[in-house]
């Protein structure tokens, strides 16, 4: 069984803007012992799923400000936590964190809530891995909000990863509210102190240290395989409707980066530029992107 930490809920309450009930699975198949969280938002009845994934440090707090407006159009909304992130169980081994550990465990949450007809939502770390869902789950997958992120395909040569990397490394107890507020300085003291809520002390910090260590140094580093045949489902054979979203002051997964995954995404618009967006974009333009994707999809209330 994996050792693990898990966060005491009372480091959870009263945060700014967040008013949404925990939910929780645990024991899923090559995860026994862990528990991990996801919001549950909207009609849990209804037929259309927006599953919104974050990536590193955050986690579900990210999406505050779309979930409402998600739910606010009749869908149902799932926003997860990796394991390592958020409410979710937090193994103490750095050793534990790998690509497929990150990647099964979110193929098997979608199978065990059994969610269909999926809008997958994704951005960092949440996009270069739920990226690589829907070529294993095609029936599952019928639309992509993608934001600020990319496929690992290949051996990542970015000074600005490298400063990423060297603020992730500074210390063992990851400066999580700097990181964020350095990305996206809109966040507030609050708010940035929310995002730290999940990690009482470094001990918990493990699948954030680890994170960066993840990124491809070679043609052989795990994930970039999977990432490749990714990269090939969705320049071939992915039929659904797509929408982009780019925060166009983030340095690392910016315009250059998201106007190459435009040629990779079969029949991607025009995205929709957020000028004042960094690498956090949700927090800038969160409001605004999902209203502009729905609109775009077909599935606004009037």
């Amino acid at each position: 069984m994996t050792d693990a930490l898990r966060t005491p809920d009372f480091r959870f309450e009263g945060l700014p803007d967040f008013p949404f009930a925990p939910n929780y699975v645990e024991d899923l198949k090559g995860y026994e012992g862990l528990r991990g969280h996801y919001l549950d938002e909207g009609d849990r009845s209804a037929e259309e799923v927006f599953l919104l994934l974050h990536g590193e440090p955050s986690w579900s707090y990210l999406y505050r400000k779309m979930i409402p407006v998600f739910a606010g159009a009749g869908v149902r909304v799932i926003a997860p936590d990796w394991l390592g992130f958020g409410r979710s169980d937090k193994p103490v081994s750095d050793e534990v964190y790998s690509f497929h550990f990150h990647r099964n465990y979110m193929l098997a949450l979608i199978e065990h809530l059994d969610l269909q007809n999926i809008t997958l939502v994704v951005q960092d770390w949440g996009g270069v891995l739920g990226l690589t869902l829907p070529m294993d789950m095609k029936d599952r997958f019928k639309r992509l909000l993608i934001m600020n992120t990319g496929l690992m395909a290949g051996p990542v040569n970015s000074p600005a990863f490298d400063e990423w990397k060297a603020d992730i490394d500074s210390d063992p107890d990851v400066p999580v509210r700097f990181i964020m507020q350095k990305n996206e300085p809109v966040i507030s003291d609050r708010e940035a102190a929310a995002y730290e809520a999940p990690f009482p002390d470094q001990r918990y910090k493990a699948g954030v240290r680890k994170f960066p260590h993840l990124i491809a140094t070679t043609e052989e580093t795990p994930g970039v395989e999977t990432s490749k045949r990714a990269a090939r489902f969705w320049s071939n054979e992915w039929d659904g409707e797509s929408f982009m979203a780019i925060g166009m002051k983030d340095k690392m997964l910016g315009p250059d980066v998201m106007n190459v995954m435009r040629t990779v995404i079969k029949g991607c618009p025009e995205p929709l530029e957020i000028p004042e967006g960094g690498h956090f974009v949700q927090e800038t333009g969160g409001a605004l992107i999902a209203e502009r994707a729905l609109a775009h999809f077909g599935l606004s209330k009037v």
